[in-house]
């Protein structure tokens, strides 16, 4: 029993921290960003391990966090200075950083069964109880994955709460931003920094992939109710835990993968409140086209 709530709770942070970013790259029509630097980590994460031999350590999430910032900085360089268009930037960022991560753990980590494909890829959230925090020689508080994202939650509200306006303005108009004198480059970049960080802690968990149904569907959910931000952002974490809940059961119930059907179950919330959200347009315009 007490596995099963500390899988919720971490699952649950995981999907509250990549809702909250995922509003902004939503708004700011950055979705495939995210998608890009789930899979451009990949290098940081390889080169760090084999450096630190930990997947524990701090440098681990320094190095892949970095390399999601170099990941944004070059996606920027072929758009605005090479002139290449958007989307094949992205295309072009991500699968290289990727496959050179691919190379890595084939050569560096080759027979290493701490950090393989399959982890890096899809994660796997059941395991997270094996790596236990132990304190006073007996003492349970809890595994690792859960103080990880706990940390990262603390970092992504602190830094949202501290920069709210500056990233609002971003998300909205970064022209208006610009012309009153923002930094917008600077939070562009605390932003990717955030989405990286988010991307880190969540791959052993949820894996690089999945990460990206949590920092995009629930968001997606969320915008079709709301067009206010406070509020979007409350709801895209509502979303997220939801399907972190049902997902499970779910899971549990049909035996197959959690991470899976938690991502599975979001984007069911989201056909089920996109369809309700077009039957109660189509009912407003019949009334304001044949009024009472």
């Amino acid at each position: 029993m007490m596995n099963d709530i500390w899988i919720l709770l971490t699952a649950s942070l995981v999907a509250i921290n990549a809702a909250l970013l995922g509003c902004f790259l939503l708004l700011r029509k950055m979705a495939l960003v995210g998608d890009a630097i789930s899979h451009a980590v990949l290098p940081g994460i390889v080169v760090a391990y084999y450096f630190s031999g930990d997947k524990t350590s701090l440098l681990l999430l320094i190095g892949a966090t970095l390399t999601g910032v170099v990941a944004s900085l070059m996606i920027d360089f072929l758009t605005k200075k090479a002139k290449i268009q958007g989307d094949a930037s992205i295309g072009i960022t991500y699968t290289l950083l990727f496959a050179v991560g691919m190379i890595l753990i084939s050569t560096w980590l080759k027979g290493n069964v701490d950090i393989d494909m399959d982890c890096v890829l899809y994660g796997e959230i059941g395991l997270i109880n094996l790596d236990k925090i132990i304190i006073d020689g007996n003492l349970y508080i809890g595994p690792m994955a859960f103080y990880t994202e706990l940390f990262a939650f603390f970092c992504i509200g602190l830094t949202l709460v501290l920069g709210f306006k500056g990233f609002k303005l971003l998300a909205f108009n970064e022209d208006y931003a610009r012309g009153l004198g923002i930094n917008t480059t600077r939070w562009h970049y605390v932003l990717m920094t955030l989405v990286s960080l988010t991307t880190v802690v969540s791959f052993e968990v949820v894996g690089a992939v999945l990460v990206v149904g949590f920092l995009i569907i629930p968001a997606a959910t969320a915008q079709l109710i709301s067009k206010k931000l406070n509020r979007m952002m409350f709801l895209a974490a509502i979303f997220g835990i939801a399907a972190v809940v049902i997902g499970y059961a779910l899971a549990i119930w049909l035996n197959v993968n959690i991470t899976g059907a938690m991502v599975s179950v979001s984007g069911i919330i989201f056909m089920m409140v996109l369809i309700i959200d077009k039957f109660f347009r189509k009912q407003q315009v019949s009334k304001s086209l044949n009024p009472a």
